[in-house]
C-alpha cells in the first residue's frame, strides 16, 4: 500500500511539472486540469486528500438591514509566488483561489487582486500568476503590492497590468486604486543590487527600509482625482498597505496616512480594502472604514501591540495545515458605498463582517469571536 501511495505522489508531481513549466503556455484548458472537474478526479482516485485543493463556494451571508445592496465583487489577494521549481504549493493555492471565484453564482461583478502577486518580482512570477488570473470569468481589477514592486521598480508590472495609480466610477460609486508601498531611496547609498533591493524590501522587520507611503505626487493627484465629487459621493480605495499606522516593525503601516485621509474626510463614507497584512482585520478612523484581505500563501500572526478594537480576530492557524488561515472572499457593496466583507477561509467556517458592524462601532451585527484565541 505504501508503494503505491508513492507512485501516485509521483504521478501527480509530475503532472504538477509540466502545468508549471511555461507561465506562456498555461491557458484555460491547463487550468481545467487542476480546476474543479480535474482536481475532483484526483481526489476520487485517491491522489489527493479531500481538503488540499477542491473550491469552496463562499457562503452567503444575509443582507445588512438599512440600506439596499448593490453589487459585489470578489477578491484573491497576497499569492507570493515563486518559479515552479521553488515552490509550486502558492501556485496551486493561487488556482484554488481563481476556481473559487469562478465557482460564484451568479458572479461577482469584477475581482480585486489585491497585491504581492510575485514574491520577488521576477518576470517569470508575475508572467506565471497574469497567465493564471487570466482563468477567472469575472473582469479583473490589479492592485500591486511591494513585492511586485522592487526588483526592477514596477517595469514588468507595468508591462503585464498598466498603472498602478488609476480610479473609475462603478453603480454611483467612485473607486480609486493606490500604490502605498512608496518607499524611500535606501538602496542606492548602499550599492544594492536590484536582488538585494528586493529582498530587503521582502524583509519587512529588517530595519533597514524606509517605512511604506503613498507620497506626494500620488496624494496630488488624489486630490485631483476627487476635485470634482460631491461630498456625499461613496468612495472605495484599494490600498495594498494599510491606509493607517498599525505596526511600524513589520511595515504593516503608511507613513502617510494622516495626510491621505485628510483628503478622503470631506466624504461621508469611505472603505479602505487593503492586503499585506494576510488576515481578518477591521478598523475604522472617522468616516473611513477598513477591511483587510486574506493571503492564499499564509497567514501573518496579529501585531504584538495590539490591534484596532472593531478587529475580530481569526482563530490561530494549524501549523501542521499550510492552507489554515487563508483565502479568499468577497465584498458586498451598498448604495451608501459601505460594505459586507465577506472572508473565505479555507477549511474553516467562512466569516463576514457587515456593515453594520462597523457603520453601528461595533454595537451591531457583532461578528462571532473565535474559539481558539490568536498567538
Amino acid at each position: 500500500m505504501r508503494k503505491k501511495h508513492r507512485s501516485t505522489e509521483t504521478r501527480y508531481r509530475k503532472d504538477s511539472e509540466v502545468l508549471f513549466s511555461s507561465p506562456k503556455n498555461f491557458n484555460r484548458r491547463d487550468f481545467l486540469k487542476f480546476s474543479t472537474a480535474g482536481v475532483a478526479a484526483l481526489v476520487a482516485k485517491g491522489l489527493l486528500p479531500p481538503t488540499t485543493f477542491l473550491p469552496v463556494r463562499v457562503n452567503q451571508a444575509e443582507a445588512s438591514p438599512g440600506t439596499a445592496q448593490s453589487f459585489r465583487f470578489a477578491y484573491i489577494s497576497d499569492s507570493h509566488l515563486y518559479e515552479k521549481d521553488i515552490n509550486d504549493r502558492f501556485v496551486r493555492s493561487l488556482l484554488r483561489a481563481v476556481d473559487d471565484v469562478n465557482n460564484l453564482d451568479p458572479q461577482p461583478d469584477f475581482v480585486l487582486y489585491g497585491g504581492d502577486l510575485a514574491q520577488l518580482g521576477q518576470p517569470m512570477e508575475l508572467e506565471l500568476g497574469a497567465q493564471i488570473l487570466k482563468n477567472l470569468k469575472a473582469p479583473v481589477k490589479m492592485m500591486v503590492g511591494e513585492h511586485d514592486w522592487y526588483l526592477d521598480m514596477g517595469a514588468k508590472w507595468r508591462e503585464l497590468f498598466g498603472k498602478p495609480t488609476y480610479s473609475w466610477d462603478y453603480k454611483g460609486i467612485h473607486f480609486v486604486t493606490l500604490n502605498s508601498v512608496v518607499e524611500r531611496d535606501f538602496w542606492t547609498k548602499r550599492g544594492m543590487t536590484p536582488m538585494e533591493r528586493m529582498k530587503t524590501v521582502a524583509g519587512l522587520d529588517n530595519g533597514v527600509q524606509s517605512p511604506f507611503m503613498v507620497g506626494e505626487e500620488q496624494r496630488e493627484w488624489l486630490r485631483a482625482d476627487l476635485a470634482t465629487y460631491a461630498s456625499d459621493t461613496p468612495i472605495i480605495v484599494f490600498s495594498h498597505s494599510p491606509l493607517y499606522k498599525l505596526y511600524k516593525s513589520w511595515n504593516f503601516w503608511t507613513d502617510d496616512a494622516e495626510d491621505v485621509q485628510a483628503i478622503l474626510n470631506r466624504f461621508n463614507d469611505v472603505v479602505v480594502i487593503h492586503g499585506h497584512t494576510h488576515q481578518l482585520l477591521t478598523n475604522r478612523i472617522g468616516n473611513i472604514h477598513y477591511h483587510g484581505m486574506l493571503s492564499t500563501a499564509w497567514p501573518w500572526p496579529y501585531a504584538p501591540e495590539g490591534m484596532p478594537e472593531l478587529t475580530i480576530e481569526m482563530n490561530r492557524s494549524d501549523p501542521f495545515n499550510p492552507n489554515d488561515g487563508c483565502g479568499d472572499g468577497e465584498v458586498r457593496v451598498y448604495t451608501d458605498g459601505l460594505v459586507d466583507k465577506v472572508y473565505n477561509l479555507w477549511n474553516r467556517n467562512p466569516v463576514t463582517v457587515p456593515r453594520a458592524y462597523t457603520a453601528s462601532w461595533g454595537k451591531e451585527g457583532v461578528p462571532p469571536k473565535p474559539n481558539l484565541a490568536s498567538y
